[in-house]
């Protein structure tokens, strides 16, 4: 598991006066930045290079949360598979639990538009962001 530190900007506030729920997307895909580099180390989105492609993410809120504070998001690898991969990330602000989701991603190919086993080095980076949360 690790974690990285969110500021909120004031547009992601909402009419409500707190953070909307379509920010938690954008939180939770920073998180997996550290993870996007074992397959693209520069970041790279162009077409030959870029190695992933999201076919599944959801959320759940728990509470909500303000502008007013930092959210800690923490992100592990739940679970990983021959040519995919599942994280899980938790917001967390003012030591409280907010949102909890998941993302699965696959290890693509664009030029050939098929997917990839995951290659051991990186299955074994992945391995070392595992964690298994009981669910």
């Amino acid at each position: 598991m690790y974690k990285i530190t969110v500021t909120p900007r004031f547009g992601d506030a909402d009419g409500l006066r707190h953070i909307n729920n379509i920010v938690l997307a954008e939180w939770f895909e920073l998180a997996r930045n550290r993870l996007y580099r074992y397959f693209t180390p520069d970041l790279d989105l162009s077409y030959e290079k870029w190695k992933l492609i999201m076919v599944k993410t959801d959320f759940e809120f728990v509470g909500q949360m303000y502008y007013n504070g930092d959210v800690d998001i923490k992100t592990h690898v739940l679970k990983i598979g021959n040519s995919s991969f599942t994280t899980y990330h938790e917001a967390w602000q003012s030591g409280h639990l907010k949102a909890k989701g998941t993302a699965v991603l696959v290890h693509y190919d664009f030029i050939q538009q098929k997917s990839n086993p995951i290659p051991d080095d990186i299955r074994k980076r992945l391995e070392e962001h595992s964690e298994d949360t009981g669910e």
